[in-house]
């Protein structure tokens, strides 16, 4: 639940940081790549060069960052505003949802430095840091820069914030290039998995990319016409209490379209204010106190739930044990697969919510993300 609470205070303190924030490069492109539903960056061609440009989720219509990958080696990249970013072999990671883009486009071999390895569940990353192989460096939010300098990996991935960036300002002054992801701002799941097509313009496999995108888009999407005509649509609460503030996404929201097209009925689906709605308790108890089904329960049982607070009891769902939570794939110290890999593969996440809110038509299924509270 570490990076669900991160993620939260992030909506609420968060910009776009860069040497060249707001520029524009106004070349115009022999072609642009089409995309499905991402809307945080886009990808343009040239004769000789790609750039890739990430937008501003805070400012509409301002750059954060202009990449270029050259492939012409006669092209004078000089002239360009922006990063040049040249063939990756040593990348350094400072969040976990990276990871599984990684994994998926066989890069990860290249990562040699992360942040906060304790929150990491995949094996073989694990292993890795554990060997000495990669190395640790420090917090997301306060990296080391001596670590990152004995390092010299050609890229450091990480977000911008709509705030000024001291820890990024400190990665640039060491002349570390940085790759600004910012996944974590798109408004869909599918959204999000998009992302895999602009990392993989930095190592140059952006057919791969295409094609496990296309297989992640067509799973959702099947996923969902399984409940596009279910009439009766379960009730559904989301969430828990984190120091007297209860976190529900908005209809608007990434989280708030993955419940819809899971055929859930959520008492502020029509909300468009976008990211998440802080509400008190009193609130949530009037508004879904005879939900069917509780979703992304702050703890992995159901005696946990009950101690946390004693007025969880007044709820219908936890009443009748239908109470559920992404605990299936976790290790101690806090790593949590679903805030890692389902980043990737939000056809999983949807397939598990279906299987949460209508198990007699996915009696087969075996969940991977999600599990039941008991």
């Amino acid at each position: 639940m570490r990076h669900f609470y991160l993620y939260i205070i992030l909506l609420f303190t968060c910009i776009a940081c860069g040497s060249n924030k707001g520029q524009h490069d106004t070349s115009t492109p022999l072609s642009s790549k089409q995309l499905s539903h991402a809307k945080g960056f886009g990808i343009d061609y040239f004769q000789g060069y790609n750039r890739i440009q990430v937008f501003n989720p805070w400012e509409k219509g301002k750059v954060v960052r202009n990449y270029y990958i050259v492939t012409d080696s006669t092209i004078d990249s000089s002239t360009f505003q922006g990063t040049v970013i040249d063939a990756i072999e040593q990348i350094a990671i400072t969040s976990c949802t990276h990871i599984e883009f990684l994994n998926m486009l066989d890069e990860l071999t290249s990562v040699t430095g992360v942040c906060n390895p304790e929150l990491i569940y995949n094996e073989s990353l694990t292993t890795r840091c554990e060997s000495g192989e990669i190395m640790s460096l420090g917090d997301a939010f306060n990296t080391n820069i001596e670590r990152l300098l004995l390092l010299k990996p050609n890229a450091i991935m990480l977000s911008s914030y709509n705030q000024q960036d001291e820890n990024a300002k400190r990665i640039e002054a060491a002349g570390i290039p940085i790759i600004f992801n910012n996944e974590w701002m798109e408004e869909s799941v599918l959204g999000r998995a998009e992302w895999i097509k602009f990392i993989a313009q930095f190592f140059g496999k952006e057919t791969l990319a295409d094609s496990l995108y296309q297989i992640i888009e067509e799973n959702y999407n099947k996923a969902t016409s399984q409940v596009e005509f279910e009439n009766l649509k379960p009730s559904i609460m989301v969430g828990g209490n984190f120091k007297g503030t209860w976190y529900m996404p908005s209809g608007a929201s990434y989280m708030g379209r993955l419940l819809k097209d899971a055929g859930a009925s959520y008492y502020y689906e029509q909300d468009s204010t976008g990211g998440s709605l802080a509400l008190n308790f009193e609130t949530v108890l009037h508004n879904f106190a005879n939900s069917q089904v509780w979703l992304n329960a702050p703890t992995q049982t159901l005696k946990e739930l009950q101690e946390l607070d004693q007025r969880h009891n007044l709820f219908q769902a936890a009443k009748q044990n239908r109470v559920y939570g992404f605990y299936n794939r976790t290790k101690e110290g806090g790593a949590n697969d679903f805030w890692e890999s389902g980043v990737a593969h939000p056809d999983i996440v949807l397939q598990d919510l279906i299987w949460a809110l209508y198990p007699e038509t996915m009696k087969d299924y075996q969940p991977v993300y999600i599990i039941q509270l008991h």
